[in-house]
């Protein structure tokens, strides 16, 4: 979700200062005031990658979630395979994936949540929304293009499938979670402390954030959500060195899994690890049941 950075920048370093004297007043005199604050942050969608050009031989399509418009690409005909980026991602990073799958037979299916990308913002203005929304998204493109093959998603783009798999309409018969982001309560633990929010303000958090998305913060976490969900078979790909989802939280998640397999790499962080031809190798040989190298991956 939302980060805090503490970089040498003289600009960041103020922001951060005046954000603390902020907290740590509304902590006596106004801890709801600083509740909804912080959750204004927690939400709110930073700059993430650039985007890539996509493979020619797509069309446009859109589906539309609380009135907002989810805007995507589509390619090729057979089972459906989707994509789900990741916060702050957008559905260019799997650009790479489309050009083996649909040489395969499968029809691929990549869009932009709300509040990224090309898509509407979130229901709760520019640049805010949350998992919750990122699931609807994926929900109402189910419903538009049937029932999944196989669902890959990266980073809270797994709680998010999960939860779509548990609240919604979609189905999938497999999953591959790239650089998986497990739980949220560590990491806004990290983020209390950044800006040093006590415990009446992180108890309006709470209570702000349960109202918004009707999910506890202590229970976004997949393996809970994945136990309401069929087992099963899911690959795992996560980097030992990636700083922003540990990869000791993916060694937990396949433990938790009835049917999952890890597959670790070292060196391609948190976001290189989804094109990276060895990780999209091994993503396409388990999507299409085939040890075979028929088609480029490069």
């Amino acid at each position: 979700m939302a980060k805090v950075s503490f970089k040498k920048s003289t600009t960041v370093r103020v922001k951060n200062v005046s954000l603390r004297r902020f907290f740590r007043t509304a902590e006596v005199i106004a801890p709801s005031l600083g509740g909804r604050l912080a959750r204004h942050l927690w939400f709110s969608v930073p700059a993430g990658p650039s985007r890539v050009p996509l493979p020619d031989g797509g069309r446009k399509v859109s589906v539309t979630v609380g009135g907002q418009t989810v805007r995507g690409h589509v390619w090729g005909e057979g089972p459906v395979i989707y994509f789900v980026h990741g916060w702050a991602g957008n559905c260019t990073q799997f650009a790479a994936y489309v050009g083996p799958l649909t040489a395969a037979g499968y029809r691929v299916v990549l869009f932009d949540g709300l509040g990224h990308g090309e898509s509407d913002p979130g229901l709760q203005g520019r640049r805010r929304t949350n998992g919750i929304e990122l699931g609807h998204a994926l929900d109402a493109m189910a419903a538009e293009f049937g029932p999944a093959h196989a669902v890959v998603a990266h980073s809270m783009g797994t709680i998010a499938t999960y939860l779509a798999l548990r609240f919604g309409w979609t189905g999938t018969a497999r999953l591959v979670l790239l650089a998986p982001m497990v739980e949220a309560a560590s990491l806004f633990a990290a983020f209390q402390e950044a800006l040093g929010i006590g415990p009446r303000t992180k108890a309006a958090f709470d209570r702000l954030t349960k109202d918004w998305v009707r999910i506890p913060v202590d229970e976004f976490d997949a393996r809970i959500q994945a136990s309401y969900a069929d087992p099963l078979p899911t690959l795992v790909l996560h980097d030992r060195k990636d700083r922003q989802t540990p990869y000791t939280d993916a060694v937990a998640l396949v433990d938790a899994l009835p049917d999952a397999e890890l597959v670790s790499t070292d060196g391609l962080g948190h976001n290189r690890i989804i094109s990276d031809p060895g990780v999209l190798r091994e993503v396409v040989m388990f999507l299409t049941d085939t040890r075979v190298d028929e088609y480029s991956v490069a």
